[in-house]
């Protein structure tokens, strides 16, 4: 054993890291992976690889208020209202 390589264990994988597995994957186990479009709610889409059939997205890179800088609320049945009515400030009334 080396100095520099720590337990023998360690070594060996630093060594050699395919030693253990070599070959190809198992065949039969792996699910089908393919080329896929992604669709978002705002009309963007591109394609990727994937073992989905289809990837349905609501929000995107470029409709992201991250990305676009426009503040955009996603109020889902009032529950933004209800938030701001149950913590609003007494000078607000």
């Amino acid at each position: 054993m080396s100095p520099s390589c720590g337990p023998r264990y360690i070594c060996r994988f630093l060594v050699q890291p395919f030693a253990y597995g070599r070959g190809a994957v198992k065949a039969g186990i792996h699910p089908d992976y393919h080329t896929v479009t992604v669709v978002c709610a705002c009309g963007n889409t591109w394609k990727t690889r994937s073992t989905a059939k289809a990837i349905h997205l609501d929000i995107c890179a470029k409709c992201h208020p991250y990305f676009t800088g426009k503040q955009k609320l996603v109020d889902t049945a009032g529950r933004v209202e209800r938030f701001r009515a149950k913590y609003k400030s007494p000078s607000e009334s």
